[in-house]
């Protein structure tokens, strides 16, 4: 156990970008599951991704705009795609998000087989690279989640119907899959969400947040003391404390019985 490991000034980055990833990501979340459409964060987080490499294999500058400008173009493709299929085939709609990541999932397969570092670049995509983000990165993230965090609470994305809510899923995905991988994207959307499902309203919120910043503290931790990869282990620690608050958190209503 390496107790000099705990470097805030590592530390403290990473868990910023966890608590950006949150705030956008434990209202969607709850939405995602509310709908019944659990997998949708895997695809459309597959369909950015897939725009990632597919920038970085035209030989775009890495972390550039051009990258995040393919990135938000494949994700937002994803989003029009989901609209249409919830219009036409609302009933075979999970059946098609599943396609849709395999899909994307080959495809990003397919153009790095020629690539003598395909593996890494696989590798950071699904686990990401939470312990190396940088002020742009962060700052691009905020950038991001801002907005999309504004137009939840203030409800415009109802106003805009179907796409409203997938292209403000789309933006999210995208501005986070980079920073901390697909794996901890579906664990921050889900987790804390599914932890919380028996709350209702502000309270469900106020307790998912707090489910997932002491997972993300917790697990980056825990990470660095034990020299294990990052979002793995957040992964982990995310599932323990949404376990553990599911059953030390009770809905209000219980409480007062």
């Amino acid at each position: 156990m390496n107790w000099s490991a705990l470097d805030w000034g590592i530390l403290g980055p990473a868990l910023i970008a966890g608590l950006l990833v949150l705030a956008t990501h434990v209202p969607l979340g709850a939405q995602v599951l509310d709908r019944g459409i659990v997998f949708i964060d895997l695809a459309i987080a597959q369909i950015a991704g897939l725009g990632v490499i597919a920038a970085d294999a035209l030989g775009m500058p890495e972390g550039g705009l051009a990258v995040q400008v393919a990135a938000i173009c494949a994700a937002l493709f994803g989003a029009l795609l989901l609209t249409w299929a919830e219009r036409r085939m609302p009933q075979q709609q999970e059946a098609l998000i599943g396609v849709m990541f395999i899909l994307a999932a080959c495809a990003g397969i397919l153009i790095l087989s020629g690539n003598p570092h395909g593996g890494e670049h696989l590798r950071d995509l699904l686990v990401g690279q939470i312990l190396w983000v940088n002020t742009t990165q962060l700052f691009w993230l905020a950038v991001v989640s801002a907005p999309v965090l504004a137009a939840l609470r203030l409800g415009w994305v109802q106003r805009l119907g179907r796409f409203g809510f997938y292209g403000a899923f789309a933006l999210a995905i995208t501005a986070s899959v980079q920073l901390v991988g697909i794996y901890l994207v579906f664990s921050s959307l889900i987790i804390p969400a599914l932890a919380t499902r028996a709350h209702r309203g502000s309270r469900r919120y106020m307790v998912a947040y707090g489910l997932g910043a002491v997972g993300y503290a917790l697990g980056l931790a825990l990470s660095a003391l034990f020299d294990l990869p990052s979002g793995a282990v957040i992964v982990w620690t995310l599932a323990a404390c949404a376990a553990l608050g599911a059953v030390a958190v009770r809905p209000a209503a219980d409480s007062r019985a």
